[in-house]
């Protein structure tokens, strides 16, 4: 999947988004050093654990709240780090273009807190562990979908034997995403094991966050532009 954005003619220094990927292959790497006690203990304490929706409060809590942006950069296993990884760099280059390092990086934490709070308080159990950035990347699909209504994604379909490549609104292909996360928090694969809420509260926060944004950073294009 490719992404065809509108090009700015102010060239932005883009440091957040390659630093949240160093961020995250860094913590896998070591978390793969460790042996599996470690390994677990580590995710406990830094990771978000869920809670009963009638104890909503207790996420807020200090050693609790911390949980909710330091799981971000755990993740379960290589699949799980290389999907999260994609996604990233494929909607969170050409949303950091346009909202600039700083405001990435805060729209990717406040994104996955939000996130993974929705996901602790609807998973089925309040002694779950919730890991991994995607409810901050589906920030970033939010974001960008906002910010550039109108762009195109490259796609390659398998069609028989031959792949095909095929340039499709990113409206459609990011609707689609959203009506499959839908789908899968009832059924489908993983069901139980994904906290698909947070995909989807994730990318409604950032969507609604940079359609806030928007016009402001168009302003600021016209007069720096």
């Amino acid at each position: 999947m490719l992404v065809d954005a509108p090009g700015r003619r102010r060239r932005r220094r883009r440091w957040a988004t390659p630093l949240i990927l160093l961020l995250c292959v860094g913590a896998f790497l070591g978390l793969a050093t460790v042996d599996a006690a470690t390994r677990e203990a580590l995710i406990v304490r830094w990771g978000a654990l869920s809670a009963e929706a009638g104890d909503w409060h207790v996420l807020l809590q200090p050693d609790r709240a911390a949980g909710l942006i330091t799981t971000l950069g755990l993740h379960g296993n290589g699949t799980h780090l290389v999907g999260n990884m994609l996604f990233l760099l494929v909607f969170g280059l050409p949303a950091e273009r346009a909202l600039g390092p700083w405001r990435l990086l805060l729209l990717f934490m406040l994104g996955g807190a939000v996130s993974n709070f929705v996901a602790a308080l609807s998973l089925d159990r309040p002694d779950r562990v919730i890991i991994g950035a995607s409810g901050a990347v589906s920030t970033l699909i939010g974001a960008y979908l906002a910010l550039f209504p109108n762009a195109r994604l490259g796609v390659v379909l398998p069609l028989g034997l031959w792949l095909q490549f095929v340039r499709m609104p990113a409206v459609v292909l990011i609707t689609l995403w959203v009506v499959m996360q839908l789908l899968f928090t009832f059924a489908g694969p993983s069901f139980g094991a994904v906290a698909w809420w947070a995909h989807l509260s994730g990318f409604a926060f950032g969507f609604l966050a940079a359609l806030l944004l928007r016009e402001g950073l168009a302003r600021r294009s016209r007069l720096h532009g």
